[in-house]
C-alpha cells in the first residue's frame, strides 16, 4: 500500500471499516441513519515513547471510541489518527 505517512510518538493511523448498510434482519439502513464505524484496521504505527511501548501492530483490527481520533483524507481514502490509548481493544 504506498501510503507515505508515519505517525509520530504513540499515535496510530487507522483505516475505518465501512459502515453497515444492512441490519442483521435484512433491513437496509439509509445513508442519513448510518452510525460512524467504531472498528478499523491499523495502517501505520508510531515508535512509541520512552514511557509507552506500542502494543498494536500494522494489520491489527481494533475497536475505538465513537469520537476518538482526528479524521483525515489521504490519497482519496478516509483515515483516523489517534493515540494508542484511545484504542479500546484488538479484535
Amino acid at each position: 500500500m504506498g501510503l507515505n505517512i508515519k505517525p509520530l510518538s504513540d499515535r496510530v493511523l487507522i483505516e475505518p471499516a465501512a459502515a453497515e448498510t444492512k441490519t442483521a434482519s435484512g433491513i437496509y439502513i439509509p445513508e442519513t441513519a448510518k452510525e460512524k464505524p467504531q472498528r478499523g484496521k491499523v495502517v501505520a504505527v508510531g515508535k512509541g515513547t520512552k514511557d509507552h511501548e506500542m502494543t498494536v501492530n500494522v494489520g491489527d483490527m481494533v475497536l475505538y471510541g465513537k469520537y476518538a481520533g482526528t479524521e483525515l483524507k489521504l490519497e482519496g481514502s478516509d483515515y483516523l489518527i489517534m493515540r494508542e490509548d484511545d484504542i479500546l481493544a484488538i479484535v
